[in-house]
């Protein structure tokens, strides 16, 4: 192991921020998830990032990877590529298939290539998946269990339990692993923080906004002195989904709107008829907008890719360099906080499986047991990329060490991000349907909230009208 730190000890020589943008990629478009979905892709269609002349080679040559965007192409040349096993490599070249999230494609171009599974240059050897669909994946002969994959329980033994459960197949079996875990926390304007509430310590500030009742009466004030408290309609979204008692889909393949969900739209139309938030959608130009430090939005909802993928860039007027927060535009590097919000819940994450058919398996388990359970590559990705991995004494080690974040002004967040993501509890939360029946739903009660749609009930009736044509296999009542 002290071999890999010296291996890794080059990675972690740029500044924070400054690496946290490259791993952003150029893309301004997202994933149902949130994160950064399309950099690197052609429109939707198949992309070789390998850039080599790959025909004619046989299947055990080229190893496959399937993905929606670069992210772990990035986390993977920059944290794995320096100790890969090279006899395992030898003569062996990565391929990067990548396709958008969005309108489905990724799924699509995946489940064809599943499908066609033969031993040349494309077959896949991993493939990449979001909670929003990962039981289809689990439940299907496609993914292999990580114990076919070589990694035993001690080697998961540090990893949150619920990113086992996202990946857990109807037989019990764990079909996938993830490098990071995604719980979610405020983030708020701290000039805002200070000019209203008369603090920004994160302490002091949980407390106004520590429930929704809280959270509505603070809303008042923000409004008052001209802030929006969120900055739209989806921004609280995920507070609510995650925390439902039951999924969107049931056994029988029924869709049921669960009271969770019901409570968000009340609370989002009531917020937006009360002027609390900015009538802002999810990654449009005026929710990014907000996230300047003289956006007038008080604060965002953000699981921990939230700062380096989109908060950190939206919030600066020009790129962070490796000169650090002094070369930053605008003032915002180091005037946002963060604190636990009204309750917990997780945003996202991305787990690798590895392909039932693949021919390359011992290479998939390297990679998987490199980068999903090793604790010093996991504190060197946290260190260098702000991710919040999924290593329990890798996150504990950086705590005690005093670990501490510049675009938070010097917080040490990691501590809360541990509270919230030993809170997270997805037991019969999940349906393989996910990814559309929110993309749906969030969309028909956008007319409901803007006062396009007379009644929640006629915006209802839209969204089952959507999900039902989307997935002609599911009923609703």
């Amino acid at each position: 192991m002290t071999n890999l730190k010296k291996m890794l000890a080059g990675a972690l020589c740029l500044c924070m921020a400054g690496s946290m943008l490259t791993a952003c990629g150029d893309s301004s478009d997202s994933d149902s998830s949130g994160k950064k979905a399309d950099a690197g892709t052609n429109d939707g269609a198949d992309e070789n990032n390998g850039g080599a002349d790959l025909s004619g080679k046989d299947s055990t040559k080229v190893y496959n990877i399937y993905c929606w965007n670069d992210e772990f192409k990035q986390r993977f040349e920059k944290y794995y590529e320096p100790v890969k096993d090279t006899a395992l490599w030898d003569g062996v070249e990565v391929n990067w298939v990548i396709n958008t999230n969005e309108g489905n494609v990724y799924q699509t171009k995946l489940d064809e290539a599943l499908s066609t599974q033969v031993d040349d240059d494309m077959k896949i050897d991993m493939f990449l998946v979001e909670a929003d669909y990962a039981l289809k994946y689990c439940n299907s002969d496609a993914s292999m269990s990580i114990a076919d994959v070589g990694l035993t329980d001690d080697d998961t033994a540090q990893m949150y339990q619920y990113t086992k459960d996202v990946m857990t197949a109807a037989d019990g079996s764990v079909k996938g692993v993830s490098w990071q875990a995604t719980p979610g926390l405020f983030l708020y304007n701290a000039t805002y923080a200070r000019d209203v509430l008369g603090t920004d310590d994160p302490a002091e500030v949980q407390e106004y906004v520590k429930d929704w009742d809280a959270f509505k009466a603070t809303a008042q004030k923000m409004k008052d002195a001209g802030v929006y408290m969120v900055a739209g309609f989806d921004d609280a979204y995920r507070l609510f989904s995650n925390n439902v008692s039951s999924p969107w889909v049931d056994a029988d393949g029924k869709i049921t709107v669960d009271p969770q969900i019901k409570a968000w739209v009340d609370m989002t139309k009531e917020y937006t008829d009360a002027g609390f938030n900015n009538k802002a959608s999810l990654w449009d130009d005026n929710w990014k907008a907000g996230q300047k430090i003289d956006g007038k939005v008080f604060g965002y909802f953000f699981s921990t890719w939230g700062i380096p993928f989109t908060l950190l860039p939206n919030t600066l007027d020009k790129s962070v360099d490796d000169g650090g927060a002094e070369e930053v535009g605008n003032g915002g590097y180091g005037e946002w906080r963060a604190c636990p919000g009204p309750q917990a819940y997780f945003w996202g994450g991305t787990w690798l499986c590895g392909c039932a058919t693949s021919d390359n398996i011992e290479i998939t388990k390297d990679i998987m047991l490199k980068m999903t359970c090793d604790k010093d590559v996991a504190k060197a990705i946290t260190e260098g990329e702000q991710d919040y991995t999924n290593n329990k004494a890798a996150i504990q080690e950086l705590i005690d060490g005093g670990y501490s974040n510049p675009f938070l002004g010097g917080q040490n967040h990691l501590a809360l991000l541990t509270e919230a993501a030993d809170k997270i509890d997805l037991n019969n939360k999940l349906s393989a349907y996910d990814q559309g029946c929110n993309e749906k739903f969030q969309a028909a009660m956008k007319d409901y909230f803007l006062g396009n749609t007379a009644s929640y009930e006629e915006a209802l009736e839209a969204f089952k009208t959507e999900v039902t044509t989307l997935y002609g296999n599911l009923t609703m009542d």
